[in-house]
């Protein structure tokens, strides 16, 4: 295997990561490479404790893992040949003989909505080899796109376990619900968590693609439901192609009445998919997804916000008038479906760098990323960035890095903000501005990079 050549995903484990939200992926490193990061983790916990994010500086050998082929061909599938390794790292390990509570990783600790499109991924690493009796990581398969939990509490009769040998990954739709099993051995189980990021919407499909048209694969294990339209939508937003879904359906007026009112379904993934397959029945469907952006139940609210996320450029206009309303949730619902529909809402742009100075910084939040993703005009755009890195909010001011990471060479005037996010109280700013620095790559952008990492090196 050529060490430096991703080995991208097929079809058929593209179409599993969309429907299930996971993939196992097994390396070819040999024992003694694990059995020797197993021998440094236990000294390093039991002398030190967990090094948190500096995992890969304190176990250099880290690094090998994400330069294999089959993680950075996983990667590259899922998330494109620029994405970003996350600052934030964790290893976390698992004695108790009780399994974790499910949950969905926060964002650091700040509210957000969630992507349906694979815009985050984490990978999984266990080190050891990890039986059921040892505690491996469980996923709920198909759950990566619900907000609540739609399954008992216990839910083990579906989960999927990332039990295996030595060198076993996880590659996970960030948002999937997941938890920790009972370790009923006793002995130590690591896993090292780290998350990426995609820098840059596709253009075109990133893994091996053979069959450019969806096909649902004979054999889905999604116990919960089934989201053919959501899925068909996600192979081809990844495959480069933005609102695919608009006006493929006929604008049948007693279907879109149903589908308006199955977005209230107390069962979210009917909801779920009224709201996508609204998205497909033109107009007088996104004047139906529009209205329930005003729900008074903002379940609802958020759902609509989604299916207007893919419902195409027709969305626009009504999404960007929802940014008036007094109600903090609609705005920002409506705030995050444009940032979806990327340029094809740069008319909101100035609209949105007016809402800066929105009172909530949930708002603001949801502006700061959505800034980033629409991308253009990008001298409004920066301009509205700048503001965020200088922003009251921490949390503005993090993902504003974030944010410019996507901008890439075009967010030069950022520097002079850049450089003073460097001296930044929170280590996430810090970090991001760095990654920011990293992206836009111009001699000034390096030179300051360098500077900082020189300074802030950690001797090992």
């Amino acid at each position: 295997m050529d060490q430096n050549t991703p080995l991208l995903l097929t079809d058929e484990q593209m179409r599993k990561f969309i429907t299930e939200g996971f993939l196992i992926l097994q390396t070819d490193f040999s024992k003694e490479f694990h059995a020797s990061l197993m021998e440094q983790l236990n000294q390093v916990y039991e002398t030190e404790g967990n090094p948190g994010n500096n995992l890969l500086p304190r176990i250099r050998e880290v690094q090998k893992i994400f330069d294999h082929p089959v993680i950075t061909g996983a990667l590259t599938s899922v998330l494109g040949p620029n994405y970003m390794l996350h600052a934030h790292r964790h290893g976390h390990f698992n004695a108790v003989p009780t399994p974790g509570g499910w949950h969905k990783d926060s964002y650091w600790g700040y509210k957000r909505m969630r992507n349906h499109h694979p815009w985050w991924a984490m990978i999984m690493y266990f080190p050891q080899d990890t039986p059921v009796e040892l505690g491996p990581t469980s996923v709920m398969p198909g759950t990566q796109n619900y907000e609540t939990r739609t399954f008992t509490s216990d839910g083990s009769a579906e989960e999927a376990l990332a039990s295996g040998e030595a060198g076993t990954f996880a590659l996970i739709h960030y948002d999937i619900w997941h938890r920790s099993t009972a370790n009923t051995l006793g002995n130590p189980r690591y896993m090292l968590k780290f998350e990426f990021m995609r820098t840059v919407a596709p253009t075109a499909p990133s893994w091996n693609q053979q069959e450019p048209k969806w096909i649902t694969p004979a054999q889905t294990n999604t116990p919960i439901a089934k989201h053919e339209r959501m899925w068909e939508e996600t192979w081809n937003w990844l495959s480069g192609k933005l609102g695919s879904l608009a006006n493929t359906l006929p604008a049948d007026a007693q279907r879109i009445s149903e589908l308006a009112t199955e977005l209230a379904d107390e069962f979210e993934p009917t909801g779920l998919n009224a709201a996508y397959e609204l998205a497909c029945r033109g107009p007088k469907a996104t004047e139906a997804l529009l209205a329930a952006l005003a729900h008074e139940d903002v379940r609802v609210s958020r759902l609509a916000a989604y299916g207007l996320s893919v419902s195409g450029a027709d969305a626009v206009a009504g999404l960007t008038q929802a940014l008036d309303s007094g109600r903090e949730e609609t705005v920002c619902h409506a705030v995050f479906a444009l940032g979806e529909l990327r340029e094809l809402a740069q008319s909101a742009v100035p609209k949105l760098v007016g809402l800066l100075n929105h009172a909530s910084e949930h708002v603001r939040r949801e502006i700061v990323e959505s800034l980033g993703m629409i991308g253009t005009p990008v001298d409004a755009v920066v301009q509205g960035l700048n503001r965020c890195l200088e922003d009251a909010d921490v949390q503005v001011r993090f993902m504003a890095g974030l944010a410019l990471t996507r901008i890439g060479k075009d967010g030069a005037a950022a520097l002079p903000y850049l450089e003073r996010a460097l001296e930044d109280e929170n280590r996430y700013v810090r970090a991001h501005a760095a990654e920011a620095l990293r992206y836009i790559g111009t001699e000034p952008a390096k030179d300051m990079l360098i500077k900082v990492l020189f300074n802030s090196r950690w001797c090992s």
